[in-house]
Protein backbone atom coordinates (compact mmCIF):
# COMPACT_ATOMS: atom_id res chain seq x y z
CA UNK A 1 0.00 0.00 0.00
CA UNK A 2 1.09 3.55 -0.76
CA UNK A 3 0.44 6.54 1.47
CA UNK A 4 -0.03 9.88 -0.25
CA UNK A 5 0.09 13.35 1.28
CA UNK A 6 -0.96 16.34 -0.78
CA UNK A 7 -0.04 19.96 -0.27
CA UNK A 8 -0.20 23.27 -2.08
CA UNK A 9 -3.89 23.96 -2.38
CA UNK A 10 -5.45 27.26 -1.46
CA UNK A 11 -7.23 30.37 -2.63
CA UNK A 12 -6.06 32.04 -5.81
CA UNK A 13 -7.42 34.73 -8.10
CA UNK A 14 -8.40 33.99 -11.70
CA UNK A 15 -5.33 33.99 -13.87
CA UNK A 16 -3.11 33.00 -10.98
CA UNK A 17 -1.00 29.90 -10.43
CA UNK A 18 -0.72 27.10 -7.91
CA UNK A 19 1.62 24.17 -7.50
CA UNK A 20 0.24 21.03 -5.93
CA UNK A 21 2.56 18.41 -4.52
CA UNK A 22 1.97 14.79 -3.60
CA UNK A 23 4.50 12.89 -1.53
CA UNK A 24 4.38 9.10 -1.64
CA UNK A 25 5.60 6.67 0.99
CA UNK A 26 5.19 3.00 1.73
CA UNK A 27 5.32 0.51 -1.13
CA UNK A 28 6.56 3.06 -3.65
CA UNK A 29 8.39 0.43 -5.66
CA UNK A 30 4.99 -0.85 -6.84
CA UNK A 31 3.91 2.48 -8.36
CA UNK A 32 3.35 2.44 -12.11
CA UNK A 33 1.73 5.82 -12.49
CA UNK A 34 0.63 8.77 -10.40
CA UNK A 35 -1.66 11.64 -11.07
CA UNK A 36 -4.41 13.96 -10.01
CA UNK A 37 -8.17 13.86 -10.11
CA UNK A 38 -10.46 16.66 -9.07
CA UNK A 39 -14.04 16.87 -7.91
CA UNK A 40 -16.12 20.01 -7.91
CA UNK A 41 -19.34 20.30 -5.89
CA UNK A 42 -22.15 18.39 -7.56
CA UNK A 43 -19.86 16.94 -10.22
CA UNK A 44 -18.17 13.62 -10.78
CA UNK A 45 -14.51 13.13 -10.08
CA UNK A 46 -12.46 13.73 -13.24
CA UNK A 47 -8.90 12.99 -14.23
CA UNK A 48 -6.74 16.10 -14.46
CA UNK A 49 -3.31 14.73 -15.28
CA UNK A 50 -1.20 11.61 -14.91
CA UNK A 51 2.42 10.63 -15.31
CA UNK A 52 3.80 7.12 -15.70
CA UNK A 53 6.99 5.71 -14.26
CA UNK A 54 8.57 6.31 -17.65
CA UNK A 55 7.54 9.95 -17.66
CA UNK A 56 4.67 9.74 -20.14
CA UNK A 57 2.08 12.39 -19.35
CA UNK A 58 -1.60 12.83 -20.11
CA UNK A 59 -3.85 15.79 -19.46
CA UNK A 60 -7.53 16.54 -19.47
CA UNK A 61 -8.50 18.82 -22.32
CA UNK A 62 -9.74 21.35 -19.79
CA UNK A 63 -6.24 21.90 -18.36
CA UNK A 64 -4.04 21.09 -21.35
CA UNK A 65 -1.65 23.94 -22.08
CA UNK A 66 -2.18 25.44 -18.63
CA UNK A 67 -0.87 22.65 -16.43
CA UNK A 68 2.28 20.58 -16.13
CA UNK A 69 2.69 17.38 -14.17
CA UNK A 70 6.15 16.26 -13.15
CA UNK A 71 7.72 13.79 -10.78
CA UNK A 72 10.79 13.91 -8.59
CA UNK A 73 11.80 10.28 -8.27
CA UNK A 74 14.45 11.03 -5.67
CA UNK A 75 11.80 12.51 -3.37
CA UNK A 76 8.93 10.22 -4.46
CA UNK A 77 6.90 13.31 -5.17
CA UNK A 78 4.63 14.38 -7.99
CA UNK A 79 3.90 18.01 -8.72
CA UNK A 80 1.07 19.63 -10.63
CA UNK A 81 1.80 23.17 -11.76
CA UNK A 82 -1.39 24.96 -12.73
CA UNK A 83 -1.33 28.33 -14.46
CA UNK A 84 -3.96 30.71 -15.80
CA UNK A 85 -6.43 29.34 -13.29
CA UNK A 86 -10.13 29.74 -13.98
CA UNK A 87 -13.21 29.75 -11.78
CA UNK A 88 -14.05 26.30 -13.10
CA UNK A 89 -10.79 24.90 -11.74
CA UNK A 90 -12.26 25.18 -8.25
CA UNK A 91 -12.42 21.69 -6.79
CA UNK A 92 -10.90 19.28 -4.34
CA UNK A 93 -7.81 17.80 -5.96
CA UNK A 94 -6.90 14.21 -5.14
CA UNK A 95 -3.57 12.61 -5.77
CA UNK A 96 -3.53 8.94 -6.68
CA UNK A 97 -0.97 6.21 -7.24
CA UNK A 98 -1.51 3.11 -9.35
CA UNK A 99 0.30 0.11 -8.01
CA UNK A 100 0.49 -3.45 -9.22
CA UNK A 101 -2.81 -4.46 -7.72
CA UNK A 102 -4.56 -1.36 -6.46
CA UNK A 103 -5.00 2.38 -6.58
CA UNK A 104 -4.31 4.48 -3.51
CA UNK A 105 -5.62 7.98 -2.86
CA UNK A 106 -4.55 11.02 -0.93
CA UNK A 107 -6.89 12.90 1.37
CA UNK A 108 -7.46 15.74 -1.09
CA UNK A 109 -6.56 19.41 -1.13
CA UNK A 110 -8.93 22.27 -1.85
CA UNK A 111 -8.25 24.66 -4.72
CA UNK A 112 -10.50 27.70 -4.86
CA UNK A 113 -10.32 30.20 -7.69
CA UNK A 114 -12.11 33.37 -6.70
CA UNK A 115 -11.80 37.11 -7.06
Amino acid sequence: QVQLVESGGGLVQPGGSLRLSCAASGSIFTINAMGWYRQAPGKERELVARITSRGTTNYADSVKGRSTISRDNAKNTVHLQMNSLKFEDTAVYYCYADGTLSRDWGQGTQVTVSS
